[in-house]
């Protein structure tokens, strides 16, 4: 119920900060589209939207280049990297965290117990670390209002998350339980 209730109110916070900078641009390109339709399952679908935002943090990095080996085996799956500047990809990555957010959400709304809640926050959890921990340095050097502002709400994005997957109750090992069984 606790998990439940704060990713409703996560979910809501995240909601008002993309509704006030409602933009035309597709935070997804058409490919990633397909791929998160295809993903029915919880977990699997965190998976499209974390490859996702990883495919825009490449193209900010410009680490394309050093990636060339695995874009040329992702690109028929998942198509070209996408473009745009350095705000719009920052904006696209905090709405995709924002999206798979509203996806653990509506799995929370329709059952609360499902086991993949958590192990897709925490997953999602353990992308956003590695995400920002590369996009810190960046938000520094952001200068333009459009830039500081993309790089203000996927920090809150971030926060968030963090903050969902800090209140999960601590992983049980599987392993450790049945010896204590025995």
């Amino acid at each position: 119920m606790m998990t439940r209730t704060f990713l409703l109110v996560l979910l809501l916070g995240s909601s008002f900060v993309f509704q006030a900078s409602a933009q035309s641009r597709d935070h997804l390109t058409q490919q990633e589209v397909d791929l998160v339709k295809e993903a029915q399952v919880l977990d699997k679908r965190i998976d499209v939207f974390i490859k996702a935002a990883e495919r825009r943090l490449m193209v900010i990095n410009g680490s394309a280049a050093g990636n060339a080996k695995l874009l040329k085996k992702d690109s028929e799956r998942w198509g070209e990297l996408p473009t745009g500047s350095r705000a719009e990809l920052v904006t696209d990555i905090a709405r995709i965290l924002d999206e798979a957010i509203t996806n653990i959400d509506d799995v929370s709304s329709r059952d609360e117990r499902n086991p993949l809640i958590p192990k897709s926050l925490r997953k999602l959890a353990q992308a956003v670390n590695t995400l920002m921990g590369q996009l810190k340095p960046l938000s520094v050097e952001a200068k333009s209002d459009a830039e500081i502002a993309s790089f203000e709400m996927l920090n809150e994005d971030a926060q968030s998350i963090l903050e969902a997957a800090n209140r999960l109750p601590a992983e049980v090992d599987k392993k450790a339980k049945k010896n204590e069984k025995k």
